[in-house]
């Protein structure tokens, strides 16, 4: 069983930035996490894909919302991926949720192909 959490959310002005980070455990989190992403959930909305990381690090996915403000890392040795998120605004206020895929996704902003997820942390973005 893997276990992730995320934390970092909070409320932040239009314009600002915020760092989200996701921590994984549990007896497989390291050898079975291909790779890691983040999706959120605005309200009314349903369930979008942010970014996605592979386990080295070297390869990088983004929605065409978030590309250019957004910036997603990982550290493969803790298991643990960041979001740095800047120049926010309303439209990016949402519940974001960590997620693992064990395999290499096929399409990599499939929420189908992540297999464990976390509760979530809320980002709210109002002046």
């Amino acid at each position: 069983q893997v276990n992730l959490v995320e934390s970092g959310g909070g409320l932040v002005q239009p314009g600002g930035s915020l760092r989200l980070a996701c921590e994984a455990s549990g007896q497989t989190a390291t050898a079975t996490s291909y790779a890691m992403g983040w999706f959120r959930r605005a309200p009314g909305h349903e369930r979008e894909f942010v970014a996605a990381i592979n386990w080295s690090g070297g390869r990088t996915y983004y929605s065409d919302s978030v590309k250019g403000r957004f910036v997603i890392s990982r550290d493969g040795i803790k298991n643990k991926i960041d979001l740095y998120m800047n120049n926010l605004n309303a439209e990016d206020m949402a519940l974001y949720y960590c997620a693992i895929a064990r395999w290499e996704p096929d399409d990599w902003e499939a929420e189908t192909e992540y297999d464990f997820w976390g509760r979530g942390t809320q980002v709210t973005v109002s002046s």
